[in-house]
């Protein structure tokens, strides 16, 4: 009996053998090399622009320190009282010749505290130059018709200021009239400079000029234009000046 032949079985191109997966075509091997290639490319502008924006807060960082590092610094040179200058030899020869102390730097350790408001205070030393204060300084600079409170006037001092104390003439100890007048226009035309009347200047002083830890006292016979060089030379020294812990802080400074 003759064997029937047996029909061969063909595979189709491209199909898998023996129950495996197809094996890709070409074109699909090509299509997923190109999406491998454009992730990898968009990966890499992510990268970068991502390296970018770093780069540019790190820069806005830098420049933001710096500038704020600069304003500071002009702040601070703005800011800053110049240095006190040597108390001339005009205003130590015109306080010899009128029998003036000779200038004095009172406290070794001046105090700064600040007492409660309109709160008394007792210093020990009179017309004080130091010490604790009220927390708030005198007003505008200028000539002032009555004593004022002197933890206030302290803290002008602290404040860059000059204050010229005088006895009235109305006092045996007093000061000439005609030197209160001499003295008026320094303290209206200076800056932070005071002309202010003290009935209870101590004995022997008729006139007393402070600024902060600083003090030159003299007798009722000082003639017009020694008090004036002594002013003008205690105001050019001291006012609005490092002498006073906050020195740029006074009226008109």
């Amino acid at each position: 009996m003759a064997k029937k032949k047996r029909k061969r079985r063909t595979t189709p191109a491209g199909a898998a053998q023996n129950g495996s997966a197809p094996a890709p075509t070409p074109s699909a091997t090509a299509a997923a090399r190109r999406e491998k290639k454009e992730a990898a490319r968009l990966q890499r502008e992510r990268a970068a622009k991502a390296q970018v924006r770093r780069g540019a807060l790190r820069r806005g960082l830098i420049g933001g320190l710096v500038g704020l590092l600069v304003f500071f610094a002009i702040s601070w040179f703005t800011n800053r009282a110049p240095a006190a200058k040597p108390y001339p030899r005009s205003a130590i020869d015109a306080g010899t010749a009128a029998r003036c102390e000779d200038l004095q730097t009172p406290s070794a350790n001046p105090e700064r505290d600040h007492l409660a408001s309109g709160e008394a205070h007792t210093y020990d030393q009179h017309p004080a130059t130091s010490g604790a204060h009220d927390p708030s300084p005198l007003g505008d600079h200028g000539i002032y018709p009555a004593p004022v409170a002197e933890t206030q006037a302290v803290h002008s001092l602290e404040h860059g200021s000059v204050i010229m104390y005088y006895r009235p003439s109305a006092d045996p100890q007093g000061l000439s009239d005609t030197v209160v007048q001499a003295l008026g226009p320094i303290a209206t035309d200076s800056p932070a400079t005071y002309l202010i009347p003290a009935p209870d200047l101590p004995d022997g002083t008729a006139l007393a000029f402070t600024a902060w830890n600083k003090l030159v006292t003299c007798p009722a016979g000082i003639a017009a234009d020694q008090a004036t060089t002594i002013a003008q030379g205690f105001v050019d020294s001291f006012a609005c000046t490092n002498n006073a812990p906050e020195g740029k802080n006074g009226d008109g400074c």
